[in-house]
């Protein structure tokens, strides 16, 4: 029994040595990641994280403008191939909309069409939007304007805003998602957000090269920030949340320090039906309901590759799978607004994991969703 306790006292003592040691050395946010993910039963983030952490509110309008369901609206079921990926990565929503009305829609679990779930990345291709939006209003120039412009620390490094939401930034940032350490990890828990990319310095030359990384995102989101005076969730909401009409509030992740900073590289936290809205918005080349909501130049750019044989353009992926040309909203454990607009065809998919495998630069269980789709619509 002594043994026992003085085992017990042993770990207790290496336990507050490491919350201090933390603290000291600016690791605090790991404690928080411990708390968030470990504590909850989980293994890695999740997409029911958000109570977990502020967030503000994306408001939606007096009036909404709901989904036309399809003639043939659930009349056809998942086929067995759906069903056996659906049920192999959890899938919690599924969605086809075809010619703007929804032909088919399932949930899973205890979730339904006004659940909330976290985006993770597909808030890239929101806050991509986000940029087009701030230079159709005036706020920002063009997509080479620099971001010195707005963050003087950049001085002479010649990244552009263009080249954030390209990714190509040439920031010195990794991308990593099982380091505990990572900056990745950091700037998920941290308190403060702004510090951690400030900090980032250019080391490649910008504009040249595709490279993922979430903090070319997020300091486009502070450059958004900056250029408009005002908080990321309230411009999205009257830019896109309410000319859309959305049908439910959505939610922001925010971090944790005095700035309140909206976390614009993931983590905005809505529905299979109000993100759907963002790929019909770029199929219709920047229209809704008659209205130019977004510059339709700039949505051509964006659903296509900036640099030759790269999958992405302007906070979206792009490929030609089937050799039809489809772009893409993907968030990292598997969710996806797929839109492929020559067939005038959306493909949602929201979900607790996706495939470990990659096809051409895409998760294997991207095609299955389209796959599938495909061959119930034609049922």
């Amino acid at each position: 029994m002594k043994f026992i306790k003085k085992l017990l006292k042993w770990l207790l003592g290496i336990i507050v040595a490491l919350v201090i040691a933390a603290y000291i050395f600016d690791y605090d946010y790991i404690l928080k990641g411990v708390r968030v993910v470990y504590f909850t039963g989980h293994s890695t983030a999740f997409i029911d994280d958000y109570p977990y952490f502020e967030n503000d509110t994306i408001k939606k309008g007096t009036t909404t403008d709901d989904w036309p369901l399809h003639k043939e609206y659930n009349s056809v079921n998942a086929t067995d191939a759906l069903k056996a990926i659906n049920d192999q990565y959890g899938t919690i929503a599924y969605l086809i909309i075809k010619n703007d009305s929804i032909f088919y829609e399932n949930y899973a679990e205890d979730y339904s069409k006004d659940s909330k779930t976290n985006s993770f990345s597909m808030a890239k291709s929101i806050t991509s939007a986000l940029l087009g939006k701030a230079i159709m209003d005036g706020y920002i120039k063009n997509l080479d304007q620099p971001i010195s412009d707005f963050y003087p620390q950049f001085k002479g490094t010649k990244t552009t805003v263009g080249d954030l939401s390209s990714m190509s930034s040439g920031l010195d940032w990794v991308e990593s998602y099982t380091s505990p350490f990572s900056i990745t990890a950091r700037a998920n828990y941290d308190d403060d957000l702004a510090e951690t990319i400030l900090n980032q310095k250019v080391v490649k030359t910008p504009g040249k090269e595709f490279e993922y990384l979430s903090g070319s995102t997020q300091l486009l989101g502070m450059v958004i920030k900056e250029a408009t005076g005002k908080q990321l969730a309230t411009y999205l909401s009257e830019s896109f949340w309410q000319p859309l009409g959305a049908e439910n509030d959505a939610l922001w992740q925010l971090d944790d320090g005095d700035n309140k900073l909206a976390k614009a590289f993931c983590c905005i936290s809505s529905n299979a039906r109000d993100f759907a809205r963002f790929g019909k918005l770029y199929k219709d080349h920047g229209k809704w309901n008659g209205k130019q909501v977004l510059d339709s130049t700039f949505v051509a750019r964006s659903t296509q590759s900036r640099f030759k044989g790269q999958p992405y353009g302007y906070g979206f992926w792009v490929s030609d799978y089937n050799n039809k040309h489809t772009f893409a909203m993907i968030g990292i454990l598997g969710q996806y607004v797929i839109t492929i607009p020559e067939d005038n065809v959306i493909i949602i998919r929201l979900g607790h994991h996706r495939s470990p495998e990659k096809v051409n630069f895409f998760p294997s269980d991207f095609y299955v969703y389209i796959d599938e789709a495909y061959a119930m619509m034609k049922k």
